[in-house]
């Protein structure tokens, strides 16, 4: 018998920001939907209109449908879920270097997050540490990335892959004369 629960999107739309990292006032920016109407639907205390989910999925790149189907019940999702090219959340460094694209699921993001990177001749991709015990995994899909950490730097050939600490400064660098790619994953340590 279906199910005629309404879809609790608003969960789905504050992980999906919080992958993105967008603070509310940012997402009211970006949707012209006010700051408190967004922090009333991600606590489900609010039930958005239609025009006001799609300003949301327009200014997120979430399809609509997959908004309504990740909200609803565990019985009624599909088994593969499918996120399409143009509705893949992506990252731009401030100087335009450095792109990644948000590969995880959006409900996984603070715990492990994994990405594609790529970074133009000579882009660097500079992090602040993390919080402690996180730590990063990448896998160099093309020569000449150097990854540093605290004060240890290592150059990666295509196929590589590099663990390192991320609870301190650290920077993914193309150090050669080719546009490079790889995978980054982020490992967040569980808090005690």
């Amino acid at each position: 018998m279906p199910s005629t629960a309404t879809p609790e999107i608003g969960p789905v739309l504050q992980q999906r920001r919080k992958a993105m990292g967008l603070t509310l006032g940012q997402l009211a920016s970006m949707s012209g939907v006010s700051k408190s109407m967004l922090s009333q639907i991600e606590r489900s205390e609010a039930n958005p209109t239609f025009a006001v989910l799609w300003s949301l999925t327009r200014a997120m790149r979430i399809d609509f449908a997959e908004l309504v189907e990740r909200g609803a019940a565990p019985g009624l999702r599909q088994a593969i879920e499918i996120e399409c090219l143009e509705h893949t959340p992506e990252i731009r460094s401030a100087d335009g270097s450095c792109k990644l694209r948000i590969l995880s699921p959006p409900h996984l993001a603070g715990s492990t997050e994994w990405y594609s990177l790529e970074v133009a001749p000579a882009g660097r991709l500079e992090s602040a540490g993390h919080t402690p015990g996180t730590t990063e995994h990448f896998t160099a899909e093309t020569d000449g990335f150097e990854i540093t950490t605290g004060t240890t730097a290592r150059t990666l050939k295509a196929g590589e892959t590099a663990r390192y600490p991320a609870d301190v400064p650290h920077s993914i660098a193309n150090v050669s004369r080719k546009t490079g790619q790889g995978f980054l994953v982020v490992l967040y340590s569980k808090p005690r």
